[in-house]
């Protein structure tokens, strides 16, 4: 890639949107974060850092950054403890609890285990499903839900949401046909290649019809749309708080208690066992969540997580879908208009969609358009294939063609609450600039 210096800025400008006199944009709708007012040297000079790397990790919401500094100095340990401080951090944890099963339409009767990630939820799934089930799911997932289980039926890459349903529901029937066991389906909430929607409800009234279970990954889900586990009718939900606003280290897997409670701790240690006898494995444990929460309990990024949850749920979630669609409208019409962009999709351009857009740009290594973006214009952007390999490499070769040969990994931008149509516009000017050469 060219080190030279990037186009002159007149040329650089043509595509921001000029405000009338006086006027600045508008702040964006939602919970405030932090990080917004981050400024970054670039040879161009002081920018405000555009970070559009959301689907990585969102930066840190207020209302965590406030429910953390308000926690923290009565921090003890949870749920042995007789003292005030450990009372009072245990009614916290636990209201954290309730706050992230109400947050996601938990069932009464669903248990909210808390992990680390939606990557260690998910395998904690992977470690009580009954040995002699079969899990099915799709080649488009991300590895948090690719490679944590035993054995899975992997369907192929679906060309569109109908297929999807079509093919799940082949799948499942014709399994149900040889095995009596347990089933069940896995698959996503939302790419996060492409930030494309899967028909999640349908997929799950298609387990039912043969008597499968089905776990919804809403990692990429959760932070755009209003997630109901009882609505959708999915046994097991699987998220992530740094995802979700809350960058303090913990996620959920909450769902159904049987296979919980049935299987063996997925840690072995303190606050998992009931009694401990004097001869080797001579041990019993609690019920769940606790047989899952061995040692010492992620309190504050519990405490984090439930502080954005009560933040989204008063927040104008209409307003801040109407704001991302501008966003991604934006950029993808922006990169219909240049030479050498390819996006990736995986149901066309018409599906809907949350905050995610991917795209390849010939000529290019990804790893050359990030730096180059970081470097003049301020921008985070995230490259390579993304966690999910298998996904994003049939996408590039699906988006290439002998005209237009792309390079192996691609460029992925992603807003969420405090992303602005200026990131957009100078992202749209840097590619411009990029591909056009001026």
């Amino acid at each position: 890639m060219s080190t030279q210096s990037p186009p002159n800025p007149i040329a650089a400008t043509r595509t921001r949107r000029l405000q009338p006199e006086g006027q600045v944009e508008q702040p964006p709708p939602g919970p405030r974060v932090l990080g917004g007012d981050v400024v970054v040297d670039t040879p161009r000079g002081l920018l405000t850092y555009a970070n559009l790397d959301y689907a990585a990790s969102a930066p840190c919401a207020v209302a965590a950054q406030e429910a953390v500094n308000e926690i923290l100095p009565y921090y003890a340990s949870v749920h042995r403890g007789a003292g005030a401080l450990s009372q009072k951090c245990t009614r916290g944890f636990e209201h954290a609890r309730q706050t992230l099963g109400w947050f996601i339409g938990a069932r009464s009767d669903d248990l909210v285990v808390f992990t680390r990630s939606t990557t260690d939820s998910l395998n904690l799934l992977a470690h009580i499903v009954p040995a002699d089930a079969k899990v099915v799911t799709f080649a488009g997932e991300h590895h948090a839900n690719l490679l944590p289980w035993r054995d899975p039926i992997r369907l192929p890459v679906p060309a569109t949401p109908a297929e999807a349903v079509a093919a799940a529901e082949a799948a499942l029937t014709d399994l149900r046909r040889t095995h009596k066991g347990p089933i069940l389906l896995a698959v996503t909430g939302a790419s996060n290649v492409t930030g494309e929607v899967w028909p999640v409800a349908e997929l799950a009234r298609v387990a039912r019809s043969v008597d499968a279970r089905i776990a919804l990954d809403a990692a990429q889900l959760a932070p755009h749309r209003r997630v109901d586990m009882a609505e959708l009718d999915v046994d097991y939900l699987a998220l992530s708080g740094h995802k979700l606003y809350a960058p303090f280290g913990a996620g959920i897997l909450a769902g159904r208690s049987d296979w919980m409670d049935a299987a063996t701790p997925y840690l072995a240690g303190g606050g998992a066992s009931a009694l401990v006898g004097d001869a080797a494995g001579e041990v019993s444990w609690h019920p769940s969540p606790s047989r899952h929460e061995a040692g010492s309990p992620n309190v504050i990024g519990a405490i984090a997580m439930a502080a954005v949850c009560t933040a989204l749920d008063d927040a104008d979630w209409a307003a801040m879908a109407a704001h991302e669609h501008r966003l991604v409208a934006t950029l993808r019409e922006g990169l219909a208009t240049m030479s050498g962009a390819r996006e990736l999709s995986i149901f066309g351009p018409g599906a809907d969609r949350v905050g995610i857009v991917t795209f390849a740009v010939a000529g290019h290594d990804s790893s050359d358009v990030s730096a180059y973006l970081a470097k003049w214009y301020g921008i985070g952007v995230r490259d390579g294939l993304f966690c999910s390999h298998p996904l994003t490499r049939g996408l590039l070769r699906e988006a290439g063609s002998a005209e237009c040969t792309l390079p192996p990994t691609a460029v992925r931008a992603s807003v969420g609450l405090g992303s602005k149509i200026e990131h957009i516009d100078r992202l749209i000017d840097g590619l411009r600039g990029l591909t056009s050469g001026e």
